[in-house]
Formats: C-alpha cells, sequence, structure tokens
C-alpha cells in the first residue's frame, strides 16, 4: 500500500476531473482540477522514473525538465516583445479598434508596472514600496493563476464533441462587413455548422436544422442571422432546413432567443442541440447557453492565431466581470495584507 501512496493524489485528481467534465464540461472548475490531475500525475512519473534507477532514462527526463523551463524563462523574458509584435500584426490585419489593442494596453502596463518597481524605491518610503510590491507581485500572481486555469478550461471545452445525432444546429452571429456581408470570423462559425451539418447527414441520414442566430446592429444594413442563412444557401442548404434568429444583442440573447425560436417549431418536446462560434468564444457562450437554460454544448470554429491572444485576454476579462464578486474578495485580501505589511514597517523602522 506504501509503494502506491504516490500515485494516489492523482488517481483521485484523475477520478474527481473526468467525472466533473463528463457531467457538465461548461465548468471553470473543470480547468482546476485538470490542473490538480496534471501536477499530481508528473509527481507520480516523476517518482516512478527515480524509482527506476535507468541513468539513462533520468538523464533524457531531467534534460526535457530543464528545457520546458527554458522555454518558460524565454517567454516570460521576451513577454513584452511578443505582446507588441503582435499588437502590431492585429493592428495592421484587423484595425485600429479598442477590442484590437489588449496585447498593446497589457504590454504597456506591465512597462509601467516595471519601470515602477526599477525606480520606485528611490521615490518612495521603503514601508510604502514594499507594500505596493506585495500588492501588486500577489495580485498578478492570482490573475495569472486564474487566467491559466480559465484557459485550461477553455482547451478542454474545445476538445468536446457532441455526437451526431442533433436536432438543431445554432450559429453564433458576429459583425457583418460594411453593414451586410459575412466577415471571414463569423463564415468560420458558419462553416463549422455546415461541416457537422453535412457530417451528420452521412452518418446518420438524419437532417438537422440550422438555426442562423443574430440581430441588426445600428451599422448593419440587415440582420447577421438573415445575412448568415444567405451565406448558407449559396453553399446549397436547402432553406427547409434553416431558421433565422433575428433579434438577438448579445451571446447570451443567442442562446435565449434561439431556445424559444425552437420551442416554437418543435413544441415542448426535448431536443438536441449544438452551438458553432469561434473557439476563443466556446466556453462563455456555453456558460451563457447554461445560463438561459439550453441544453446544449458547442463546436469552435478556427481562428487565425495572431487574432487569438486579443480574443482569450477579452473573453478572460469578461469572464473577471461575470465573476467580479470572487476577484474583488480576493484582491481586497491581498491589499489588507499588504497594508499590513506596510503599517508594520513603518512602525517597526
Amino acid at each position: 500500500m506504501a509503494a502506491l501512496f504516490p500515485y494516489l493524489p492523482a488517481l483521485f485528481f484523475g477520478t474527481v476531473f473526468f467525472a466533473s467534465f463528463l457531467r457538465e464540461p461548461r465548468r471553470l472548475v473543470n480547468g482546476l482540477l485538470f490542473n490538480l490531475f496534471l501536477l499530481s500525475g508528473l509527481g507520480a512519473l516523476a517518482f516512478w522514473i527515480l524509482g527506476t534507477g535507468n541513468r539513462l532514462l533520468i538523464a533524457v527526463a531531467a534534460t526535457l525538465f530543464i528545457i520546458f523551463l527554458l522555454i518558460i524563462g524565454v517567454i516570460f523574458a521576451l513577454h513584452l516583445v511578443w505582446l507588441l509584435w503582435n499588437a502590431r500584426v492585429v493592428w495592421r490585419r484587423e484595425g485600429h479598434s479598442l477590442g484590437n489593442m489588449l496585447t498593446l494596453v497589457l504590454a504597456g502596463s506591465l512597462l509601467l508596472l516595471e519601470l515602477a518597481a526599477s525606480f520606485g524605491r528611490s521615490w518612495l518610503p521603503n514601508p510604502l514600496y514594499n507594500g505596493l510590491a506585495v500588492f501588486f507581485s500577489l495580485s498578478i500572481l492570482y490573475e495569472l493563476v486564474a487566467l491559466y486555469n480559465f484557459l485550461t478550461a477553455l482547451v478542454l471545452y474545445n476538445f468536446y464533441r457532441p455526437r451526431h445525432d442533433q436536432d438543431f444546429l445554432i450559429v453564433l452571429g458576429a459583425g457583418l462587413l460594411g453593414g451586410e456581408r459575412v466577415s471571414p470570423l463569423l463564415a468560420a462559425r458558419i462553416n463549422a455548422g455546415l461541416k457537422f451539418y453535412h457530417k451528420q447527414i452521412r452518418k446518420t441520414g438524419k437532417h438537422p436544422t440550422l438555426v442562423f442566430s443574430g440581430g441588426q446592429g445600428g451599422d448593419e444594413k440587415l440582420p447577421e442571422g438573415l445575412a448568415m442563412q444567405r451565406y448558407a444557401l449559396a453553399q446549397g442548404i436547402d432553406k427547409a432546413d434553416t431558421l433565422v434568429e433575428d433579434q438577438s444583442k448579445t451571446t447570451y440573447q443567442n442562446m435565449l432567443f434561439s431556445a424559444r425560436l425552437i420551442k416554437q417549431v418543435w413544441g415542448d418536446q426535448p431536443f438536441k442541440a449544438t452551438f458553432f462560434t469561434n473557439n476563443y468564444h466556446l466556453f462563455r457562450a456555453g456558460i451563457f447557453a447554461k445560463a438561459a437554460g439550453l441544453k446544449a454544448n458547442g463546436v469552435g470554429a478556427p481562428t487565425s492565431f495572431y487574432f487569438l491572444p486579443n480574443a482569450v485576454i477579452r473573453e478572460y476579462l469578461a469572464f473577471v466581470v461575470i465573476h467580479k464578486r470572487r476577484h474583488i474578495i480576493v484582491v481586497g485580501l491581498i491589499a489588507l495584507l499588504a497594508i499590513a505589511i506596510a503599517v508594520q514597517q513603518a512602525f517597526m523602522g
């Protein structure tokens, strides 16, 4: 029994994670459970490798571990460089909107913090400087851990694949080019839905109904749902296999109004539905589907790699707003700790 003890944490966290994910993949706690499983699993693997006494295996494992640490170190050392490079690429390809400035804003904020850390000691009294250093260090560490947990949950949810036995395929809208044309980003969502549609027909012969969900923005000439339907019809989809939801303005309304439309044509009998959006938006869309009472999971469409950093930061900030009470409490406790340290040093000094 004692020999199995190092492996028990990995077995425990692995069991809890898989049970939680299979029961409900749209939960942030799945990211935490997976990371605990991963860490305990790596610890168990290290224990097993050391226990073999095989010098070659130990040397290879140690080398891979050192290379991994070096890669992480390089990423952190060059974080400002790649953030600024990404901001430049996004600006050139996507325009100068506020949503495309997030990596630039993050790079600027980190640069200011690093400058403050370098010169602040000569400007501020030691107790105040140390208190601020504790506050910003712990706050950034907390947000990095929270971001990593969010990214883990997001990636895991992108691996989830609904069965090809769906009654409805809900494609979420996005802004139109020139107020009337489907953008490449929106086309990726529609194409993901169409791919699932055709694959289900080939596998089962069952025709699902495509629900194109999106209202008309103030700068748009027609509802997004209608533009999406026209795009699908141009790809050869039968109009009888489509529905248009043209009133929604937010992702939550996409889910809520689509569910209402489905019930109008389907009645109160149970149905199976899957939604389609871009991969970076998939997890938050799943949360809104759950909040709207729509029993549906999603499939993520691929997104250009250069666009992902801005998009993921935006998604994370949206989750911070959703769970703002939790973040306020944690940052507040960190602030109290920093104040206590500053006061203690001031009296001791």
